[in-house]
Formats: structure tokens, C-alpha cells, sequence
């Protein structure tokens, strides 16, 4: 069995965890035992951590077949941006500043206000075969998806646009620059997280070396060495003074492991 010791304090765009070793997926099989993790740029793992898994090279490619573009799990959001303007390629544009691998942005519908990774999905692969969008439920950064992604195709129009890339890069400039996970709540109907966790007191409040940004209050934020537990008593603490003031109950939008 191929495995890799992996240093989450490293790896994760938290910059939390510890060394664990996990198992590396070069086949389409079951692995139902696994907790499957990308480029961990959304998810906090606990030091107890156990069963953790990655794909492999087998998974990181990009193929261009008629007027599809079939696209590797475990492709970098960044490879696939490249290789898209290189190509003339339209409707990537979003992946400017959305860090993550292919895989992992789709089961999670990645995107920002309208724009959504489904938006000009065509299927997906996995354990059970090929899926066509249609037979995906969805949401805005939500899928029913269920097991492990190991391939993904897009329909291919002409015309990328730098206008359009650069407005991502700009929606995305209120985002901190400090380690973190990316948006820490779901925003409820009622409010957006981060007015939430702004209005009970919290932005640029920190517990040792966690924060809630001073640029962003939906942003938990890595300040220097914090850990584990800091992150998760910020995250109750919020969780238990929105519910207190406004009645409404945060949902995470990172993952625990």
C-alpha cells in the first residue's frame, strides 16, 4: 500500500495539525474506510486524526476531447486556470485566488455570489461510474455528491476574458492574507456570517494564536503558532454568542477531521 507521512502544520492553508501518515489512491476502488482530503485548503484536522487519504499522480492530468475538457481529481485549480488561459478556454476565470484541487471544488460546488464550479459541469467519475450534472443534486457551495471524485468534465466554450479573471481577483482582495481555512461559517438567509460574528464582538478577536480577521470576521485566522483546540473554542464561542443574540445557529462551512 503506497503511503506518505504528511505534516498538516505545513500542508493545510491553516497551518495546523500534526504528522500523519496517509494513504495514497492511484486506483478507482472502494475506500469507504478513508477520510479523503485535497490541498486542505478548507478543512481543520484534529491531531487524532486517523484513515486519511490523498489521490494520486494517476489523478493530476487534463485532456481536451471535442468540445469537452476531462479534468484529473487531484489537478490543481492552478493548473487547470494555466492551462485554460494557455488554451483560450472560457468560463474558468474563477479559479483566480480559489485555491484547491478540481475534485474538491466540485463536491463542494466552489464559487462566489452567482458564479459556481457547476455552472459548466458536465460529469463527473466515480466509484459508480460516470454521472451527468443533471443527476447531481446542488446548491450554491453545497452537492449531495457522495464517495470519492476521481475525474470531472466541463464543456468547453472559447474566450478567456483577463476582465472577467481580474474581477475575481478583486472580489477576492477583502480576504486575509493570514493562514486560514477560508470562510469559517456558512452564511445563513438571515444575515452573512460575517456581519454575525462581526456584531457579537468578534472580528479581530483571538484566543492565543487564532483569530477571527480583523479584515474579514468570517475568516479564522492563524496569527502565528495556534492550534487545534484555540481554533475550535473561537469557533463555539461564535457559534454560541450568534445563537445567544440573534437566535440563529452557525453552520461550519470548514471541515473538521
Amino acid at each position: 500500500m503506497d503511503t506518505k507521512i504528511i505534516d498538516f502544520k505545513k500542508y493545510s492553508s491553516i497551518h495546523i495539525g500534526a504528522k500523519h501518515t496517509v494513504k495514497i489512491i492511484n486506483k478507482i476502488d472502494n475506500y469507504d474506510k478513508y477520510t479523503i482530503l485535497g490541498k486542505c485548503n478548507n478543512v481543520l484536522i484534529s491531531p487524532s486524526a486517523n484513515n486519511l487519504a490523498i489521490l494520486g499522480d494517476e489523478f493530476d492530468y487534463i485532456l481536451q476531447k471535442n468540445d469537452k475538457l476531462i479534468v484529473g481529481a487531484a489537478t490543481s485549480s492552478g493548473k487547470l486556470l494555466t492551462y485554460c488561459k494557455k488554451n483560450n478556454i472560457a468560463n474558468f476565470e474563477l479559479l483566480a485566488k480559489l485555491p484547491g484541487n478540481i475534485g474538491g471544488l466540485v463536491k463542494m460546488n466552489a464559487g462566489l455570489k452567482q458564479y459556481e464550479i457547476f455552472n459548466h459541469l458536465h460529469s463527473i467519475k466515480t466509484q459508480d461510474g460516470n454521472i451527468l450534472k443533471k443527476d447531481i443534486p446542488h446548491t450554491y457551495r453545497h452537492t449531495s455528491i457522495k464517495g470519492i471524485i476521481y475525474e470531472v468534465t466541463f464543456d468547453i466554450e472559447e474566450g478567456y476574458c483577463k476582465q472577467t479573471q481580474d474581477m475575481f481577483v478583486h472580489m477576492r482582495d477583502n480576504q486575509p492574507n493570514l493562514p486560514s481555512a477560508g470562510s469559517c461559517f456558512k452564511n445563513p438567509k438571515e444575515h452573512s456570517a460575517g456581519y454575525l460574528v462581526e456584531n457579537v464582538g468578534l472580528k479581530g478577536y483571538n484566543i492565543g494564536g487564532m483569530a477571527f480577521s480583523s479584515l474579514h470576521a468570517n475568516f479564522l485566522v492563524n496569527t502565528g503558532n495556534g492550534t487545534y483546540d484555540e481554533a475550535i473554542k473561537l469557533i463555539n464561542l461564535a457559534k454560541q454568542k450568534v445563537k445567544d443574540k440573534y437566535n440563529i445557529q452557525l453552520e461550519l462551512e470548514i471541515k473538521i477531521i
